[in-house]
């Protein structure tokens, strides 16, 4: 297959449109043509920029509260005791809708979060040098973070397992900084996230339970201080015997 007809299917596979029969293909594809590699890493870049100026113009609580004011302060009007159940009945729906705004809110700033790592996984797939240390050694990887990032953490043993660690990186999420290993197992990658535990990083639908997104699994949850993500195009027992070791490391530390 050329690489027009891959390209053509770089905003497909960005957007998780490619058929699943399609995914392996071209995941190979990126790590062996620097071209397509390039053109996914610069639509991934636009996507990104694009959702980061659509996060900057949020009116502030301040702004909010002074329309508040303007609207509803100040008026001098009462409400007769004779409309008062029309107006309970009112504010109650309006309650609900505030709730539901809320709850719908917090679910698209989720989505948007687990976009964000998918999208972290997917340039490290495409990069032509997904990782700054490469070895399969964790006393080698470990180490390197240290002064790189403001944590520390554990690493498992991956010995008699399918699991070869690859090397890692430093990433950022929120601007926060964070480690970034990539991990393989019969030729897929996992990419495992950490960063310090905040409540701006939790993705609520995907604590502590793998979810299916984007193509692909992913599970995140919190030990020791800090918050862990994982995401693969692996099947589920994989994905979750990872996270077991990664936790068990991380309560041995």
């Amino acid at each position: 297959m050329s690489c027009d007809r891959w390209t053509e299917k770089i905003s497909a596979y960005i957007d998780s449109e490619v058929p699943a029969a399609d995914i392996d293909a071209l995941d190979a594809h990126l790590q062996s043509c620097a071209h397509c590699a390039t053109e996914a890493f610069s639509r991934l870049k636009m996507r990104q920029i694009v959702s980061s100026a659509g996060k900057r113009y949020i009116p502030s609580r301040e702004f909010k509260e002074r329309v508040r004011r303007k609207t509803f302060g100040g008026s001098g009007a009462r409400i007769h005791w004779r409309w008062w159940p029309a107006a309970a009945l009112a504010a109650a729906a309006l309650i609900a809708i505030v709730i539901g705004l809320d709850y719908r809110r917090a679910t698209i700033e989720s989505n948007q979060k687990l976009a964000e790592i998918a999208d972290l996984h997917i340039m490290a797939l495409a990069s032509a040098a997904p990782i700054d240390v490469v070895s399969s050694d964790r006393h080698t990887v470990k180490p390197w973070f240290e002064g790189r990032i403001p944590f520390t953490f554990n690493l498992p043993e991956l010995a008699n397992t399918q699991f070869v660690l690859l090397g890692g990186r430093v990433t950022y999420l929120n601007q926060f900084p964070g480690a970034q290993l990539l991990y393989e197992i019969r030729k897929h990658r996992i990419s495992v996230y950490i960063f310090q535990d905040r409540p701006e990083l939790r993705i609520a639908q995907a604590e502590g339970k793998i979810i299916n997104s984007r193509s692909f699994h992913f599970e995140s949850w919190t030990e020791s201080g800090l918050r862990y993500y994982v995401i693969g195009d692996v099947n589920s027992p994989d994905l979750e015997s990872l996270c077991q070791l990664l936790r068990a490391a991380a309560k041995a530390e």
